[in-house]
């Protein structure tokens, strides 16, 4: 029963994708040769041989044969009276092969032979799963979900090892299910109380990267080189691109023919909005590309502090700015510049009338909401397509129609 017990021990194992047979083996040798070191003092004399296929083991002990009375170590030697019990014909100085049985060393010692095999072979499990990952850090994985939680969900690759996607990691409008099939980046993989654990994200900057290696050929190519990514998960992304073949057109190549390159990138990312721009070391010019879709009018760069003066007729600062600032503050990250946005001097303003002068007849929350797309003024309003207007805030069309009519009132 013992010798069963030890061998399915084995035999949960040796099937193993983590573990080479050659490891297996080498572990399982030096289990069983610890179990004959403890019995007998050392295990020079000993053969070990496992069979891999039917998860067994047999152990043979080599002795040679003396005179008797002259044994001095029981061990390698064995009296000629005893070896003839074995086999009738033996002499003095040949040797003498024994199998050991397993129940020979009794069941305390397999039931710690097992706990040490199931100890080595699980802590060699874990660390190739770490080592694996370890290698895969900023690859996209493709698995199922398997377990949600609040703060997390649990996420099984194809050969049942636990992968982690926090809350913090997802996309806002990420919603996953148990069986959903999720894909996402290897972030990084920590040891924690001894196991591996692999952090997965769909938020960060190379998942989006990947994502392009594997929509776009020229892309995987190496034929067009993503510069940057900056992303607001979920909101907006922009992606600098540069090639050095003069003949691709490298924004073209990755949106591809009516966008049917990046529209893919687009659904996965839960139709986050993605600028891809030509990259340039013309910093005027590459702040121009970022700030796209806005028209700007004059640019003006201090590469000391870092900062950009940017000069644009009034209707273009909300298109600057974007919604939620969005625009602007991935236009900084993406060229390293903190741009300022004005309105153009040569444009007469005279007439205009400030958001916050309409206090007694909109609400002040209302103001605030105009003010974060960049519209401070009646005119900047007025300048906005009503569509427009719904789309960069939240506000509601009949609120947003109302405010035009009281605007469009102060001008009449």
């Amino acid at each position: 029963m013992d010798h069963a017990v030890l061998i399915e021990s084995f035999s949960e194992f040796k099937d193993s994708k983590n573990i080479d047979r050659a490891t297996l083996m080498s572990i399982m040798e030096d289990v069983f040769r610890a179990m004959v070191r403890k019995k007998y003092g050392e295990d020079n004399n000993v053969d070990v041989v496992i069979n891999t296929d039917k998860g067994d083991v047999e152990m043979y002990r080599n002795r040679t044969i003396v005179e008797d009375g002259m044994v001095e170590d029981d061990n390698t030697q064995i009296a000629l009276s005893d070896a003839l019990k074995i086999e009738s014909d033996f002499e003095v100085g040949e040797d003498v092969t024994e199998q050991i049985l397993l129940d020979d060393f009794g069941r305390r010692a397999v039931l710690a032979a097992r706990q040490n095999l199931v100890a080595r072979i699980m802590e060699l499990e874990k660390e190739s799963i770490y080592q694996k990952y370890k290698d895969r850090v900023g690859e996209i994985v493709t698995g199922e979900v398997y377990q949600v939680w609040k703060k997390e969900i649990m996420v099984m690759d194809d050969e049942g090892n636990e992968l982690s996607l926090p809350k913090s990691e997802q996309i806002p409008a990420d919603f996953f299910k148990k069986g959903d099939t999720v894909r996402a980046v290897v972030l990084r993989v920590e040891m924690q109380g001894g196991s591996p654990k692999i952090i997965l994200s769909r938020t960060a900057p190379v998942f989006l990267e990947r994502l392009f290696e594997l929509e776009v050929p020229e892309v995987f190519d190496g034929l067009i080189t993503i510069k940057n990514i900056v992303r607001e998960p979920g909101e907006r992304a922009k992606v600098a691109v540069e090639s050095y073949d003069d003949r691709i057109d490298p924004v073209g190549a990755c949106v591809g023919m009516k966008g049917s390159r990046i529209h893919g990138i687009v659904r996965e990312l839960r139709n986050e909005n993605i600028d891809v721009i030509n990259y340039t070391n013309n910093l005027s010019l590459y702040i121009q590309r970022a700030l796209s879709p806005a028209k700007i009018s004059e640019i003006k760069l201090d590469d000391d502090t870092k900062k950009a003066a940017v000069y644009m007729k009034p209707d273009q600062v909300s298109l600057a700015i974007g919604k939620g600032g969005n625009n602007i503050k991935l236009a900084g990250k993406l060229t390293g510049f903190e741009i300022d946005v004005y309105r153009d001097s040569d444009v007469e303003d005279d007439e205009d009338v400030d958001l916050d002068e309409f206090t007694d007849e909109i609400e002040p929350w209302i103001i605030e909401e105009f003010k974060k797309i960049g519209c401070d003024s009646a005119k900047d309003v007025l300048a906005i397509s009503i569509d427009d207007l719904v789309k960069r805030t939240d506000l509601e069309e009949e609120t947003i129609r109302e405010v035009v009519r009281i605007l469009n009132e102060e001008f009449e």
